[in-house]
């Protein structure tokens, strides 16, 4: 039960024994005790991390969050909100953008219409790298409570760097997993999320290519839960745009990735981690508020990003670029610039 709801609590009735002044006062007597009682359970369940944590500026649990488990797969959550597809039809500003782009592919696109703004090469299948972590972060963050202790599995120890360090045996809130991926973009904290919400890699691997296909993601396929193997992990600048539009409805995820920089406590000997989100358009680009780098030797240098301004969001895409952040810049200038003119 969520130690901040507090169930109702009868007072017990009065044997007939009791005199007949007593059965008068009981209402009062009663209601006395349940304010003492609640008083006193509340006191003694209040937790003093909650304090740290609003201070901390960390997110807070649900009120629904699961106790501990051991890599249990949850219970799958309720049906998903419908998908959001992006708008067919020629790029509106195709002709506009006069610098030209480094990546191989690229995308603009309105989220707020799902328009298709600009594009170069869209449904071109390439390797993503570690942008494949905005749908393990999505299907973690329907199957998983927010405080929910995840004991981290040997194989998680053994995933190829980049790593944050989880030891096996070792029990960590899904929250700081989900902060480690999606900030620092640790291939151990992925695979973790994926074994504690679906029992296995294979299993979560399923979910994330079922989910793709429910989401009309025609050109993308997951071998990997983090992005660390290129082999078969693919998608499009088309689809990771249309993956992150509806994953930018979900509160949690948006919140996570617009972080630029937390401080989580972990268990002694070390007190306390600091995550640092890779994204450094965050901190180059008036407005920008997420989402998620990658790199790999194949898949080069990519960046899924977006940004607000004047309640209108974008999400610009740019995969194997040699200059990542330069390419966001210019296709989001292009759309801000021309909706300021329209």
């Amino acid at each position: 039960m969520s130690l901040d709801v507090l169930a109702p609590v009868e007072p017990r009735r009065r044997r007939k024994r009791y005199r007949y002044r007593l059965r008068r006062l009981a209402p009062l007597w009663a209601a006395v005790l349940v304010a003492f009682l609640a008083g006193a359970w509340a006191g003694a369940h209040r937790s003093p991390r909650s304090a740290r944590t609003a201070a901390a500026g960390e997110l807070s649990a649900p009120a629904s969050s699961p106790g501990p488990v051991r890599n249990a797969a949850p219970r799958r959550a309720a049906r998903p909100a419908p998908p959001l597809r992006l708008l067919q039809g020629p790029p509106l500003l195709a002709h506009r953008l006069h610098a030209r782009l480094a990546a191989k592919a690229a995308i603009l696109v309105d989220a707020d219409s799902g328009r298709v703004l600009f594009a170069l090469h869209p449904h071109q299948r390439r390797p993503i790298a570690s942008t494949t972590k905005i749908m393990t972060a999505l299907l973690a963050l329907r199957s998983l409570g927010w405080r929910q202790v995840i004991t981290v599995d040997r194989a998680v120890t053994r995933v190829p760097l980049v790593r944050e360090g989880l030891h096996a045996g070792e029990r960590v809130p899904a929250w700081k997993l989900f902060y480690a991926m999606l900030l620092y973009s640790g291939n151990d904290d992925a695979l973790q999320l994926a074994i504690a919400s679906a029992g296995s890699k294979q299993a979560f691997l399923a979910r994330m290519n079922e989910e793709a296909r429910r989401l009309g993601m025609r050109d993308t396929h997951y071998t990997t839960p983090s992005g660390v193997v290129d082999e078969g992990n693919y998608s499009t600048a088309w689809d990771l745009a249309a993956l992150t539009r509806y994953a930018l409805r979900n509160p949690t995820f948006r919140t996570i990735v617009r972080t630029k920089r937390i401080r989580v406590p972990w268990a002694a000997p070390i007190s306390s981690k600091i995550y640092v989100n890779n994204n450094a358009l965050l901190r180059m680009y008036p407005g920008a508020n997420g989402v998620k780098t990658g790199y790999t030797h194949k898949a080069g240098w990519c960046l899924v990003s977006s940004a607000t301004r004047r309640g209108r969001t974008l999400i610009a895409v740019v995969l194997d670029s040699g200059d990542m952040y330069n390419d966001a810049r210019k296709l989001l200038d292009l759309g801000f610039r021309s909706l300021s003119l329209s």
